[in-house]
């Protein structure tokens, strides 16, 4: 939280510049705008389970567009995470800025890919199963928390990072990006990956199941489930011992009955 607030201040106190000014607010505006649109159009498509969309794709084409569709967000989102995509994201801003703005790039990317998955998708038409009564009170209450869930996580991950922000804000205040350190705290005292476990359980609290809905969920929990393998191993060569030491404490995805105590990482740090 002290650092967001840092960011902020930051931002809006910035040096002089007023074309790197402008670039950064101009980032932002577009990232934070796409970033709504995509949280948006995935809350209402799951919730009618895939079934109302703006694709139009006729027969016999749509599942091959579906599944592009599906393919492209887990494939890119996984490259620009590599070297080389981290590499590819520093061109893409003019004025050699392109390293500062890294993470705004990489959220806009991510959410036009969003974006383009759950709007141009083309519904096959077919439903299987709407809950009603008391099942749709019970799953819409489901849905709410593990959205609530996604937002935590997010937070405890660093607001700053998930949301793009820390570019624009850190070109704004002309200094370069400043990345929170590895987050042990929160949700992440309970389960490595609750980023990932959130957004996977809200493909799974829907009061529409159709096959649309199933093969998305499929594809994209098996995403969630093996994607932060290679982000665990960006952290294990960044953090080392620290890292191993938490590993071996807090477990991937399920949590254990009792979560044990993270805060001997803390100590070990101050001790540092």
């Amino acid at each position: 939280m002290t650092r967001l607030l840092t960011l902020v201040r930051g931002a809006l106190t910035p040096p002089p510049g007023r074309r790197r000014i402008l670039l950064a607010l101009a980032y932002g505006a577009v990232c934070h705008a796409v970033f709504a649109a995509a949280v948006l159009a995935m809350m209402v498509a799951l919730f009618f389970g895939m079934s109302e969309s703006l694709g139009r794709v006729p027969a016999p084409w749509y599942p091959l567009v579906n599944a592009l569709l599906l393919l492209q967000f887990p494939l890119t989102h996984s490259l620009l995470l590599t070297r080389r995509g981290g590499r590819l994201l520093g061109r893409l801003a003019p004025g050699g800025h392109g390293a500062v703005l890294g993470t705004t790039t990489y959220a806009i990317i991510a959410s036009v890919q969003l974006l383009a998955l759950f709007a141009l998708w083309t519904p096959s038409g077919i439903v299987w199963w709407r809950a009603e009564g008391a099942a749709f009170a019970v799953i819409c209450t489901l849905n709410a928390a593990v959205w609530l869930m996604l937002v935590k996580a997010s937070y405890d991950a660093g607001a700053e990072v998930q949301s793009g922000a820390l570019g624009w804000m850190s070109l704004m205040a002309g200094r370069a990006p400043v990345f929170p350190g590895m987050p042990v705290d929160g949700l992440f005292r309970v389960i490595r990956q609750p980023v990932y476990v959130a957004f996977a359980l809200t493909l799974w609290t829907v009061p529409v199941w159709t096959p649309d809905q199933l093969a998305l969920a499929v594809a994209l929990t098996t995403y969630c489930l093996l994607a932060p393998r290679l982000k665990e191993r960006r952290f294990a060569a960044r953090h080392g011992a620290r890292f191993e030491a938490y590993r071996a404490r807090v477990p991937y995805a399920l949590p254990r009955p009792i979560p044990r105590r993270t805060g001997d990482l803390h100590d070990a740090d101050r001790a540092q």
